[in-house]
């Protein structure tokens, strides 16, 4: 069975990754995902994703006295609009904001996803763009209320009651969830990791 290291909590990324036929281990690692001052969109979820990585392969080299046997693999994601991240929410009013600004607009997703695997290591940026239906005040009450959003970026998820928001889509789905599924089993193949595939064969 192929196994990998996903340094992150994310049901979403966890669900992706099991979905593809990969045996799952977590190795999270908290860290500081404050922004920094000027760092654009695209600069902090690319440095999210790395320090993941690199705190993550730090707790298990501590445990284990050894580096990984399998990819470790971490990603961020981050709704932007206007230029403005939207993180997780920090409460239910936070909520509605973020609701209120992406209703009847067009806002980016970014995932970087960072990949580990004897040594070397590889990282993608990945660019989606998604357009919100007008959204009325009753429906992000109702949203809100679900809870659905109380742990996703941008306040919304795809896969979800939010999707009924969602006019359209130019990207990847499994990239706005969390986890562009083409770019990390791209990434894995470059590193010679077994492709999800290999393990259909007769």
């Amino acid at each position: 069975m192929n196994t990998l290291y996903l340094g992150s909590n994310s049901p979403r990324r966890m669900q992706i990754l099991t979905q593809l036929g990969y045996h799952v281990i977590k190795l999270p690692a908290d860290i500081d995902e404050a922004v920094k001052v000027d760092e654009t969109p695209a600069c902090y979820v690319q440095r999210m994703a790395a320090e993941k990585n690199q705190t993550a392969l730090a707790l298990f080299l501590e445990t284990n006295g050894a580096m990984p046997d399998f990819p470790l693999i971490t990603a961020d994601t981050c709704v932007v609009s206007d230029g403005i991240i939207l993180g997780k929410p920090r409460s239910q009013a936070e909520a509605v904001k973020f609701l209120k600004l992406l209703s009847d607009t067009r806002h980016t997703v970014l995932t970087s996803v960072h990949i580990h695997y004897r040594g070397n290591a590889k990282n993608c940026l990945q660019t989606n763009h998604v357009a919100f239906k007008p959204l009325c005040s009753e429906e992000i009450s109702a949203y809100v209320q679900s809870g659905e959003p109380m742990d996703k970026a941008g306040a919304y998820a795809v896969q979800g009651i939010g999707g009924i928001f969602i006019q359209s889509i130019e990207g990847s789905f499994s990239g706005i969830m969390g986890l562009p599924v083409y770019e990390t089993v791209s990434m894995l193949q470059d590193l010679g990791y077994c492709s999800p595939l290999s393990a259909l064969k007769p």
